[in-house]
């Protein structure tokens, strides 16, 4: 048992030992032709490169939901709500009539059968996908409704009480978001036949 003991005792040994000369090492010349004469430490060398590569890592995973340079975002004020457009180009971005009944529909419906104690956030239509919040004041619950990849209801909110009241406000929630997303998606496919029109005709 006290072998074992030594053994782990010599092994922690020369492994601090090692990592005091990679972190005490006396600084190198750097070989690379744009850094001729500037000195390097070995341990920084290599700490600064693993943390680079998470940096590279966590931005390429942050990227894949944030729009690409190219998106362009209109916004416009309806009724006291605000309706987002994204797209690539100027087209994608033009409201019709369609877009601005719907959306004055989808704020009287929801406070029509969900609930009159609601501030909405920003409606934002993408070419693909429609993403939709707000607040529920009397619950103080805060709801998200998506169309597209994630598509479905999501609420958030701080110690939730699960009570008949939360049941039947779970209930008009999926009952309107039905509603919602029956309307939305005809927006959506609406506008990339508009879009593909236009594409065709330039």
């Amino acid at each position: 048992m006290s072998n074992l003991h030594n053994e782990r005792y010599d092994e922690i040994k020369s492994l601090l030992k090692k990592s005091r000369f990679i972190f005490e090492q006396s600084p190198m010349t750097s070989d690379t032709e744009s850094e001729p004469d500037t000195q390097i430490n070995i341990a920084k060398d290599i700490e600064a490169r693993a943390s680079q590569d998470n940096k590279e890592y966590e931005t390429a995973q942050a990227d894949e939901k944030k729009s690409s340079p190219d998106d362009k975002t209109q916004k416009y004020r309806i009724s006291g709500g605000i309706l987002a457009l994204h797209g690539k180009n100027k087209m994608d971005l033009d409201i019709t009539t369609d877009d601005k009944l719907a959306f004055q529909e989808t704020m009287d419906e929801f406070i029509d059968e969900v609930s009159d104690l609601v501030d909405f956030n920003t409606l934002n239509v993408y070419p693909n996908n429609v993403e939709w919040s707000g607040h529920l004041i009397d619950e103080d619950l805060n709801f998200t409704f998506t169309i597209g990849e994630d598509s479905g209801i999501y609420i958030d909110g701080t110690m939730i009480k699960i009570d008949e009241n939360f049941d039947e406000l779970v209930h008009k929630l999926q009952q309107y978001y039905q509603k919602f997303k029956s309307k939305w998606s005809k927006i959506i496919a609406s506008r990339k036949k508009t879009s593909e029109t236009n594409a065709k005709d330039n």
